[in-house]
Formats: structure tokens, sequence, C-alpha cells
């Protein structure tokens, strides 16, 4: 019994320690530092990532950031699915991995999985910024606004190939719908149709 108890304990050590040497940012790559948390909330655009499952057919796709009671980061992020016809959003909380004045965070959408986020370059007015993920399949170009400028977007693009991305396979992202126009039409085709005979639904 006693032999079974050590063996199990054994596993979930080694299993502790695979999970803690799990590196959350891509060898030679670094973290902003001093990050100024306050600055980089609000909305992003995305203008160019890697593709993955979670985002693929996405166009139109944006970022905020928000602060939650307990100090964790709200991410909101929504996108415009181009096969389904439909806005999709995810709704995902970030908390940083140290301390708040380096930008190495983790993110969840799925309970407790977390997966890294890192803010691996940024302008001083916090308008434009290179994020890194966990490892070379996750990298994300953002702006304040839908375009970027081309000195921006060539540093950023150089900065990620050195430390190892092929840029070659990212997706510059479309930006081409307006969801709050979408909506506001939304709306006032359900109040026209409130009041119309019964033959226009």
């Amino acid at each position: 019994m006693k032999i079974k108890q050590s063996v199990y304990l054994l596993f979930i050590f080694a299993v502790m320690a695979g999970l803690s040497s799990c590196s959350t940012i891509p060898k030679g790559a670094s973290a902003v530092k001093p990050f100024h948390k306050e600055k980089y909330l609000g909305k992003w655009y995305e203008i160019a990532r890697k593709d993955f499952k979670y985002e693929r057919n996405l166009s139109n796709t944006t970022a905020e950031y928000s602060l939650n009671d307990d100090g964790s980061v709200k991410v909101d992020n929504q996108g415009y699915h181009t096969i389904k016809g439909k806005w999709a959003q995810a709704i995902g909380k970030a908390k940083f991995i140290g301390e708040e004045d380096i930008a190495k965070l983790k993110v969840s959408f799925f309970g407790p999985f977390y997966s890294g986020y890192n803010v691996i370059a940024i302008d001083d007015e916090y308008r434009y910024a290179l994020v890194a993920g966990k490892s070379l399949k996750y990298l994300w170009i953002l702006s304040r606004e839908i375009h970027i400028p081309v000195e921006i977007k060539d540093k950023y693009l150089k900065i990620a190939e050195n430390i190892g991305y092929n840029t070659a396979d990212l997706i510059w992202v479309e930006h081409n719908k307006n969801k709050t126009c979408a909506v506001s039409f939304a709306l006032s085709k359900m109040t026209i149709l409130r009041g119309a005979p019964k033959d226009w639904t």
C-alpha cells in the first residue's frame, strides 16, 4: 500500500513539475518592461495573426480589455465569421504571471486552462502592439485603428522574425464591417416589424 502511495505521490510531483516548467513565452522573446496596464486597456483591432482554430474564418476581429473587480483583466474578443455570416464573441480573463510592470500574462477562455499572452513590443503611446503567445504558433499585431503605419508593421515583423516566427503565413485581417451599424439596423427592423401588417413577416 505504501509503495502505491509513494508511486502516486511521485507521479503527482512529476506532473506538477512539468506544468510549472511549461513556457508561456517563446524562447528568445522578452515581455515589455516597464508595462503600464492602464494604458493598455480599451479596444484593439487585430491587424494580423497566426491562424489557429479558435479564430479560423474570422474577420473584423477586435479585442477589448477592461478590469475585473478582482484585479484581473477582462478579455472581450469579437469577430465576424465569414462562413456562418454572423458575429462571434469570446469572453475570458487574463492575469499577470509575475509583476504587473512586466507584460507577461496568462489568459483563459476555458475555466482553469490558461495560455501565454505576452506583449513583446509596443510604442510609447500604446497605439500599436506585438503580442506573442506561448510558442511560435501564436502571434498578433494589434492597433488602436484598423490600419497600421508601414514602418511599425515592418519593425514588428522584423522583431518576430528575429525570434523565429515565420511571418509569411500571417493572416492580414479585413476590417470591412461595422457591428454597431448592423445591430442598429437589426433593432430598427424589429421595431418596424412590430407595427407592420402580419403578411410582412
